[in-house]
């Protein structure tokens, strides 16, 4: 059985569906306050933006390849993302996820600990996030909260803070033994960008929610954070669980570069699907659609 051929009018109806699937990929990109003309954007950077948002497009269709992939095999993956605040790990997160399935590929984002779990085994709230057969999991921060924030902010002693360091090569030589791919990325930026950023989100009122006290005080502590995260690649680089910098300055590039170097670290292939037929609708004469009453509809003010 075959699909029957299409009409021009569904053609063009599919044809936007695709169009404004990618217009949510630009919305996230362009404020519209700032379209109309008011952009300035020279030809060559028009070019640019063109040439970042093909590559993109490219990257997330072979990112469908690479889930795909996993859910086939059974491969469990985790993903550790990690770097200074406003370094552009929730960006990239979302570029990664944007065009796949999240019962397949999700993000673990775990809040502050509470009392329970400061009375656990460190890794203990961790585990419970880790993935099973066929599934992705991104993690938005990670176990490197001891060997950063923890570690400045005074959140933990100096004998857990030890502890961590010789726990955590362990910890994560179990994962790979037990057949988890675990792939480790820091995003690096300059004193200048991160001020830069900050600065962007006190005067932009849809992005000063990102802005936390703990934000502020990582500001202030900014050597700190820079001889803890020293530390922490110097003992946690290990063969079995690498870590990667990605220079992160450039947004756009580092989104590029980062999900460029995260596919070839896996064999995936393309998997072969069969083809997809939509089977008719069958179609009954004493059907009768009741009518949906007034008072529930939205109001159509656009």
């Amino acid at each position: 059985m075959t699909q029957p051929p299409l009409d021009e009018a569904m053609l063009r109806r599919l044809q936007d569906d695709v169009i404004d699937s990618y217009d949510e990929e630009l919305e996230m990109e362009v404020d519209d306050r700032l379209l109309d003309g008011a952009l300035g954007l020279t030809p060559e950077a028009r070019e640019t933006r063109r040439m970042y948002f093909r590559e993109l497009f490219r990257l997330q269709g072979e990112l469908v390849k690479l889930q795909d992939w996993v859910v086939h095999t059974g491969e469990r993956v985790v993903i550790v993302f990690e770097g200074r605040d406003a370094a552009g790990k929730g960006g990239a997160i979302k570029r990664i996820t944007q065009r796949l399935n999240p019962r397949v590929c999700r993000v673990a984002a775990l809040p502050a600990p509470n009392d329970r779990e400061k009375t656990q085994w460190y890794f203990q709230r961790y585990i419970a996030h880790l993935p099973a057969a066929g599934e992705i999991v991104l993690f938005d921060r990670s176990w490197y909260n001891r060997a950063g924030v923890e570690r400045v902010m005074g959140f933990c002693t100096d004998d857990e803070y030890e502890e961590f360091f010789r726990s955590v090569p362990e910890f994560e030589k179990m994962l790979v033994r037990s057949g988890i791919r675990l792939h480790k990325y820091w995003f690096s930026v300059t004193d200048e960008e991160q001020n830069a950023r900050f600065l962007g989100r006190i005067t932009d009122p849809l992005k000063q929610w990102k802005l936390s006290p703990m934000d502020l005080e990582s500001r202030r502590r900014w050597e700190d954070y820079t001889r803890a995260k020293e530390i922490m690649l110097e003992r946690t680089h290990i063969p079995e669980a690498p870590w990667w910098v990605v220079q992160a300055v450039d947004k756009k590039r580092a989104r590029l570069n980062l999900i460029d170097h995260m596919l070839k670290q896996f064999p995936y292939f393309e998997i072969e699907h069969p083809a997809v037929v939509l089977p008719p609708r069958e179609r009954n004469e004493d059907y009768a659609r009741r009518p949906v009453p007034d008072s529930m509809n939205v109001p159509e003010i656009y």
